[in-house]
C-alpha cells in the first residue's frame, strides 16, 4: 500500500488561496476544487490571514508579507540581543581577568 506524499505550499500561494475567500467572493467549496487543496487546509490558511490582518503575528510561518518582514525583524532583533549577552558576558570575564593581573 502507497502512502500519498504530503504536499507542502509556499506562503505566498496560501495567501492568493486565502485571497480568493476573503477578497475575491469565492466560496470554500468552490476555491478548494479549483486549487486542488482539502476544505480544513484553506480554512486554517483564509483564519490565520484573517488574524494577521486584524495584527496578529503567527507562532508560524506568516502569509501577508507584512508579517512576513515582521517575523523577519523579530528573529534579528533576537539574534541581536542573544550576541549582545554574549559580548556582555566576555566583557565582564575580561575585565575580571584583568582586575587579577594587576594585583
Amino acid at each position: 500500500m502507497k502512502r500519498k506524499q504530503r504536499r507542502t505550499f509556499s506562503s505566498e500561494f496560501k495567501y492568493d488561496a486565502a485571497s480568493l475567500v476573503l477578497d475575491q467572493g469565492y466560496s470554500f467549496t468552490e476555491a478548494c476544487r479549483v486549487l486542488d487543496v482539502h476544505d480544513n487546509t484553506l480554512r486554517n490558511w483564509v483564519k490565520q490571514l484573517e488574524l494577521e490582518r486584524g495584527g496578529h503575528t503567527p507562532s508560524s510561518q506568516a502569509l501577508s508579507p507584512e508579517q512576513q518582514r515582521i517575523q523577519e525583524l523579530e528573529a534579528r532583533v533576537n539574534r541581536l540581543e542573544r550576541e549582545k549577552a554574549i559580548l556582555k558576558k566576555a566583557t565582564a570575564l575580561l575585565m575580571s581577568d584583568d582586575l587579577k593581573s594587576t594585583r
